[in-house]
């Protein structure tokens, strides 16, 4: 049985040394509102492989130069990303589903346009 990316089974010492930081720097960034680990009933964290993955995102943003405000507002604008992305397929995968089901009602009265009768209205004149 496979674990889910979400369950969550590191100590934060086990997560600061996956992540490269010191365990300090994960309180940092909890602090921060950064990174929001699980908590057992005597209230130690746990972190999941979705945490390490978002640490080791944060290490390369702070690597780049960020500061953790902007690392904050960079994470934000990336979840905004990606759940318009999904709203878009969703969209997208209606209108299609829609269009479809016009076409099927009504397929024997949409005549494709190579087969469609056009008047012929003479020669036009060039100006």
């Amino acid at each position: 049985m496979t674990r889910s990316p979400q369950h969550a089974v590191y100590v934060i010492s086990v997560a600061a040394e996956l992540a490269g930081v010191h365990p300090q720097t994960l309180r940092i960034y909890e602090r921060k509102g950064l990174v929001d680990p699980a908590r057992t009933q005597g209230g130690s964290r746990r972190y999941s492989d979705a945490d390490i993955a978002l640490l080791l995102r944060i290490q390369d943003l702070t690597n780049e130069g960020l500061n953790l405000a902007g690392v904050q507002r960079v994470l934000a604008l990336e979840a905004e990303n990606f759940h318009l992305r999904a709203e878009l397929a969703r969209t997208r995968a209606q209108a299609q589903a829609e269009v479809a089901e016009v076409e099927r009602r009504h397929r024997y009265e949409i005549v494709p346009v190579r087969q469609a009768v056009v008047l012929y209205q003479g020669k036009r004149r060039r100006s």
